[in-house]
């Protein structure tokens, strides 16, 4: 049974807590359309202002999403995963030589990589943050150890 518990400690403290996340943008025509549907629940359930807002809502085009500017993206000394030419690579942003990024892996920082910034796909950048969920999920995991861990010990 301790072989279980040593294990499942080892496992916790190799967790890490922080993922790689895509950004969402957030885009205006969502952000158009509830600020309507919340300004016609104001209003009342009044039928005429529903039919109101769906009309302005139809008439008005959906303007195209902006393109994503990987440059503003990639920042100096942001730690990111790319995906460039289908291929993915965790690295950290050293500089931009013109349209050329300059780049080092995480776990391997006298090694220098450039990529193009056509070759970089821009919706699957994704940064290193912290990740609540999972930092919850371990929390609950080394408690319940914690807990059988007494629980074996007053037994």
């Amino acid at each position: 049974m301790r072989k279980n518990l040593y294990f499942i400690i080892i496992l916790c403290s190799l967790t890490s807590c922080y993922t790689y996340q895509v950004k969402k943008t957030a885009d205006p025509a969502t952000n158009n359309k509830q600020e309507s549907k919340k300004n016609a629940a104001m209003a009342g359930n009044n039928t005429a202002t529903q039919m109101k807002s769906a009309a302005a809502e139809s008439l008005n085009p959906q303007p195209m999403p902006a393109p994503v500017n990987i440059q503003e993206k990639l920042a100096a000394g942001k730690n990111v995963k790319i995906d460039v030419d289908g291929r993915s690579y965790k690295v950290i942003v050293d500089k931009w030589e013109n349209d050329s990024l300059v780049v080092h892996p995480v776990h391997n920082p006298k090694k220098t990589l450039k990529f193009h910034k056509n070759q970089i796909n821009g919706e699957k950048i994704a940064e290193k943050r912290f990740s609540q969920p999972i930092a919850d999920i371990i929390t609950v995991v080394a408690y319940a150890a914690i807990g059988v861990g007494v629980y074996l010990l007053v037994r």
